[in-house]
């Protein structure tokens, strides 16, 4: 259930969206907000600017708090994003530990809106192969921890 203090968080990351346009970057904003509702930290998109495909204001948060924040104080965190997180921040997000995301436009509002969003291929996989190999490190890795 979205709250108005909710909105009001969101708000701030469409802020954030439009600040990032008038810099130039791509139209994305975020924020996380603790237990308390307290901004712990803001980011915008800067893949552009960055030269880097992984500088998602999503992720950039999700790499923050799993530095910054105990598992606890992440678990009761809030991401406010002012479009739904795609697959790769979604990943980040669940790594980090962060509790809740809240966001203003979802995936299919964005690809009517740019429909270039929308337009990653698939790439094929293949595998397992050579489990036996690489089980090797990985168990050896966590014996060792």
């Amino acid at each position: 259930m979205i709250t108005e203090a909710d909105e009001a968080l969101l708000r701030r990351a469409i802020a954030l969206a439009a600040h990032a346009v008038a810099l130039g970057d791509a139209p994305y904003g975020s924020l996380l907000a603790g237990p308390d509702g307290e901004v712990l930290a803001e980011a915008h998109n800067t893949v552009r600017r960055d030269d880097d495909i992984t500088a998602h204001p999503e992720l950039k948060l999700a790499r923050w708090a799993a530095r910054e924040l105990t598992p606890d104080t992440a678990a009761r965190t809030t991401m406010y994003t002012s479009c739904q997180p795609c697959g790769m921040c979604e990943g980040g997000i669940l790594r980090s530990g962060i509790g809740r995301v809240v966001y203003a436009l979802a995936t299919e509002q964005l690809v009517e809106l740019n429909p270039d969003s929308g337009a990653w291929p698939t790439v094929p996989t293949d595998g397992p192969a050579l489990p036996e190999e690489a089980r090797a490190p990985v168990a050896a890795y966590y014996r060792r921890t």
